[in-house]
């Protein structure tokens, strides 16, 4: 009983610190400028393949994001190659990860635990916001025209470097269709 009151209350708090975006219109794409104040919520968008950065629901930056080989649809089981998608926050930061710098994401849930459980399934996990694979930065234009993740969101290497120095751990994802 108290896990689950404990569940339900980390879930509406996640609710009203995420920002959600009405009718999927994030506002105007600011990809051209520096972020220069805290990233408070993240919110991704799959389907236009764009990450947008805010503080206190003003746009701060957007991002062109690289998804996994299945981009359509909620991730579920491990190595399905999707990405999550729902509410989650960022639980670690790794500034000297395989990839150049990543920043983890809270999946799998209780919710996305028990579903995968009730199909008989591990839900995976170790899923990341990062950017490209160390030693291979120069290659940016290569890898951000393909879906190249195992179900992570990735940018660039100068990309993640300017996101990662503003989010910090507990920040807030949404992560829509």
């Amino acid at each position: 009983m108290r896990i689950s009151v404990l569940a339900a209350l980390s879930a509406w708090i996640i609710s009203i610190c995420c920002y959600q975006p009405t009718q999927g219109n994030p506002g105007p794409a600011l990809t051209n400028i520096t972020i220069t104040q805290p990233v408070d919520s993240i919110v991704i968008i799959k389907h236009s393949r764009l990450l947008i950065a805010y503080n206190h629901h003003k746009v701060l930056k957007s991002f062109h994001i690289c998804l996994g080989p299945e981009p359509t649809g909620k991730k579920h089981f491990k190595d399905d190659g999707k990405t999550p998608e729902g509410l989650y926050f960022i639980n670690g930061k790794n500034a000297i990860s395989h990839y150049h710098k990543c920043m983890g994401l809270s999946y799998p849930n209780n919710e996305d635990r028990k579903y995968a459980q009730s199909q008989g399934k591990p839900p995976g996990g170790d899923i990341k916001i990062h950017g490209l694979p160390n030693g291979k930065g120069f290659m940016a234009k290569e890898f951000s025209a393909v879906d190249w993740t195992l179900g992570c969101i990735a940018l660039t290497d100068e990309e993640i470097d300017e996101l990662y120095a503003h989010v910090a751990v507990g920040t807030c994802v949404n992560i829509l269709p």
